[in-house]
């Protein structure tokens, strides 16, 4: 008996939908390409609870005729490719022919579509690979897909989607990559029926203000070099706007987004002599070469990419970064142009400003710092009551709070405690972080917020991605302190700040705290409070190099001693350990 056979049409969809169609924004990116081929300018995408139950992309494109409209859902039908040479020329988005026909496989689809010459437009209507109706209707010309209740034949892939945050976060990621190649078309995306972009159309530099942010807008270099073997330009961060986290790094090749480390290295060793160790620089970078040089046809996302001289175009590219670096163009907008003033030799002589000192004053007499100017160790060392484990090592011991022991720091960085059973050495940032994570957890947990009004509220605002994410992070940001205010337009007036955090800045610890929600990605309200806690513990915590007095050694690590888990920071970092008399000892033999 023969058990070989051809699977069904509907099931082979299927198994094509789970590499082309893995979430909603597979969906959204798919159809958002179709209309860029089809030579739309102006793109419309309305979306219901992150694509679940509605994705909807209008263009005003070329159209299909009724033939077309039918044919596109069937498997590997193109209009792009004729002959297998043509895989190796493509300048255009989609090509493999099966993107409709996956969507079809798990969703309900509506197709609306005329050309400009037809009188009347096709109505197509599909469900799970079955067609269900077909006919001529009245439509502008373009086409409309609405593909609804994604996956609702599988429930097991329904189910494994993220929370309605988190697919909304991947099609803002999808768009983004799509918006930034074509600045010249006019994109507007909806949400639930709220407008979160509406992009006009625009140069490439006013595109890429108008996606990620205003505040870019003076900090973009220009990079184009001409070469044989490729075609360079766009834009790089300056040093100063370089990130630790969050930074907005885009390669695109023909037009089209990809993933290249090999070539993101390349710009961060060019960016290496300028931005702090572990920064990351800002870049979009668009190259054009030859289609037949590269292989886009490696990855069912088609977001990896093989080059044929890639060493070569990774000194070309490093080069071309450096040049850019040293060079920075200046550039003015006529708004705000500088007036010059022109040297006139009647007028007299400037003198410089003279500050009046007092003969005794000295700036380093009193400390500014975080911890209390005055501290009452009597009372803090009476209400000591601690039970949990302190050090991992044999001999470990909890300070006698009674009697406090003298404290040596070292390079600004490290406390040396002196105990019976030996040194025990103290990471002070760290411990700092503990303590600090430690008090904004409290606070979130009994939501008692403590905020200190800011005399001049600063404005922050947010890119679309990062607008989508802060109605989950208010509550918790009001918890440990922040007052904000909505502006609209995704700009928030900072109110408030935490009390005792007066010397950080409002808009860049807010930014950063945002930067590291949308990093991690959590799922979990916990996880996003303990996410905004560590953020905040992290930026407010005291820098390297600062000295302390005694009594705040002394205090920090009282406060570290009470916490429930005194060893580790949050994210798992040593906070401290002991060398114990007997190795000491050893070390002498």
């Amino acid at each position: 008996m023969d058990i070989i056979h051809l699977l069904p049409d509907s099931i082979a969809n299927q198994i094509a939908a789970g590499e082309v169609i893995q979430r909603p924004a597979s969906v959204v990116k798919e159809l958002v390409e179709n209309a860029i081929d089809a030579g739309a300018d102006h793109i419309r995408i309305y979306i219901k609870d992150a694509g679940r139950t509605l994705i909807q992309v209008i263009d005003n494109g070329k159209g299909m005729s009724e033939t077309d409209a039918r044919m596109a859902f069937e498997r590997h039908a193109t209009s792009k490719i004729a002959t297998a040479n043509d895989l190796f020329t493509l300048r255009t988005m989609g090509f493999r022919g099966e993107a409709l026909a996956s969507i079809a496989s798990v969703a309900q689809v509506e197709l609306k579509t005329r050309r400009k010459e037809d009188e009347t437009g096709t109505l197509i209507l599909i469900s799970a690979s079955r067609l269900d109706k077909q006919e001529m209707v009245s439509v502008s010309p373009g086409s409309s897909f609405s593909v609804k209740n994604l996956f609702f034949n599988i429930p097991a892939r329904r189910k494994f989607l993220k929370s309605n945050e988190t697919e909304f976060k991947n099609i803002l990621t999808e768009l983004e990559r799509i918006t930034l190649v074509y600045p010249q078309i006019i994109f507007s995306l909806n949400h639930n029926d709220n407008e979160i972009f509406n992009l006009p159309a625009s140069g490439l530099k006013q595109r890429i203000v108008n996606v990620l942010g205003r505040k870019l807008s003076q900090q973009l270099i220009p990079v184009n070099v001409n070469t044989s073997l490729v075609n360079i330009a766009g834009f790089i961060g300056t040093p100063e706007s370089s990130k630790k986290r969050g930074a907005f790094q885009y390669f695109f090749v023909n037009g089209r987004y990809m993933r290249h480390p090999y070539f993101v290295r390349a710009i961060a060793i060019a960016f290496e002599p300028f931005i702090p160790s572990g920064d990351m620089p800002n870049f979009f970078i668009y190259l054009t070469v030859d289609p037949s040089s590269i292989d886009v046809n490696i990855h069912p996302t088609k977001t990896e990419i093989k080059f044929e001289n890639e060493q070569a175009m990774w000194q070309i590219i490093s080069t071309a970064v450096k040049e850019a670096i040293a060079l920075p163009s200046l550039e003015f907008d006529q708004e705000g142009a500088i007036d010059m003033p022109v040297y006139d030799s009647k007028r007299p002589p400037v003198e410089p400003p003279r500050v009046q000192v007092p003969p005794g004053y000295n700036p380093f007499k009193e400390t500014h710092n975080q911890f209390h100017k005055h501290v009452d160790w009597e009372k803090l060392y009476e209400t000591r009551n601690y039970s949990g484990p302190v050090f991992e090592t044999k001999e470990a011991e909890i300070p006698d709070m009674d009697t406090p022991s003298e404290t040596f720091q070292y390079k600004g960085k490290y406390l040396i405690l002196a105990l019976k059973s030996g040194l025990t050495f103290i990471n002070r940032r760290r411990a700092h972080i503990r303590i600090l994570y430690d008090q904004y957890m409290q606070r979130m947990q009994q939501q008692q917020g403590m905020s200190q009004g800011l005399l001049f509220p600063e404005i922050i605002t947010f890119n679309p991605k990062e607008a989508t994410v802060l109605p989950y992070l208010l509550d918790d940001l009001t918890c440990i302190g922040f007052d904000l205010a909505d502006l609209g337009n995704n700009a928030y007036s900072i109110n408030g700040i935490p009390s005792g955090l007066e010397n950080i800045n409002p808009v860049e610890t807010l930014q950063e705290m945002i930067d590291k929600a949308l990093e991690t990605g959590c799922e979990v309200k916990e996880e996003i409070s303990e996410t905004l806690a560590l953020a905040l513990a992290k930026k407010a915590a005291i820098p390297p190099g600062k000295n302390l007095s005694r009594e705040e050694s002394q205090e920090l690590i009282a406060k570290l001693f009470s916490s429930t888990s005194p060893n580790y920071t949050p994210d798992g970092k040593i906070i401290l350990f002991v060398l114990s008399e007997e190795e000491l000892n050893k070390r002498f033999k």
